[in-house]
C-alpha cells in the first residue's frame, strides 16, 4: 500500500466541446456575450487555449480572434497579458477581460467588424477525467512515462493544476518536491513558462529536466 501511495499516478484530462450558438461579429458583441456566457465557455477559451496546440503569440482565443480576425492587435496584447491562473475563479475573470474590453472601446469607440465567417463561436467544455493505469514508483519510472502519455495527461497535471493547487504549482513539482524530496528539481519544473511554450514544449522542457536529475543521480549511486 505505502508505494502506491506514493507513487505519481498519471491522469488522462479529456473534452467534449459543445456549441452555445452564441457568436459575436465585432467587438462590442463579444463583449456582451462575454458578460452573459456560462462559465465553462470561459473556462474553454482561456484556461484551455492551451490544450489547443496553437503557436503561443496569444494566451486565450479572445486574444487571438482580436488579433487575427478583428486586427485589433492592441487589445489582443493587452488580453494577451491576463493570466486566467491569477484569479481565484471563473467570475474574477470574467470581470477582468471585461474591463480590458471597455477600457478598449473607450478609446476607440468604432471598432471594426469581422469578415462573414470570421465571426466568434462560442463554445464551451465538458470535462472528462480519468485515470490511464500509469503510476511511477521513482524518477527514471516518472521520465520513462511523460515521454509517451498523451497530451491530455501534460495538460491536466501541468496547467488544469494550477486551478487545483494555487499558487503556480502543478502536479509534476509537487510530488518531486513533496514526495521524492527534490526541491530544487521541484524549482525548475514549477519555473516553466506555462505562455512562452506550447504544451510539447513544456513535455520537452520536463524530460530535459528530470534526464539530468536522473544522470545525477546515477553519477552519485557509481561514483
Amino acid at each position: 500500500m505505502g508505494e502506491v501511495a506514493t507513487a505519481f499516478d498519471f491522469k488522462q484530462h479529456s473534452s467534449i466541446v459543445k456549441a452555445t450558438g452564441r457568436h459575436a461579429a465585432n467587438l462590442r458583441e463579444l463583449r456582451d456575450v462575454i458578460a452573459a456566457v456560462s462559465d465553462d465557455s470561459i473556462f474553454h477559451h482561456t484556461y484551455q487555449y492551451f490544450l489547443k496546440g496553437h503557436i503561443l503569440e496569444y494566451t486565450n482565443d479572445f486574444a487571438q480572434w482580436a488579433g487575427e480576425n478583428l486586427e485589433e492587435r492592441a487589445l489582443a496584447e493587452r488580453l494577451s497579458n491576463i493570466d486566467p491562473y491569477e484569479f481565484r475563479n471563473i467570475t474574477d475573470l470574467r470581470d477582468e477581460l471585461l474591463r480590458t474590453i471597455d477600457e478598449y472601446l473607450e478609446k476607440f469607440p468604432e471598432p471594426r467588424a469581422a469578415m462573414p465567417g470570421d465571426e466568434f463561436y462560442f463554445n464551451e467544455t465538458i470535462s472528462l477525467t480519468f485515470h490511464v493505469g500509469i503510476r511511477a514508483q521513482n524518477l527514471a519510472e516518472f521520465l520513462l512515462a511523460i515521454k509517451y502519455v498523451d497530451m491530455g495527461s501534460i495538460y491536466y497535471h501541468f496547467y488544469e493544476a494550477r486551478m487545483r493547487l494555487g499558487g503556480g504549482v502543478d502536479d509534476f513539482s509537487a510530488w518531486v518536491d513533496n514526495v521524492l524530496g527534490k526541491r530544487d528539481l521541484a524549482e525548475r519544473i514549477r519555473s516553466i513558462d506555462l505562455f512562452m511554450h506550447s504544451a510539447e514544449g513544456i513535455r520537452e522542457h520536463i524530460i530535459l529536466e528530470v534526464e539530468a536529475e536522473v544522470k545525477k543521480d546515477m553519477e552519485i549511486i557509481s561514483g
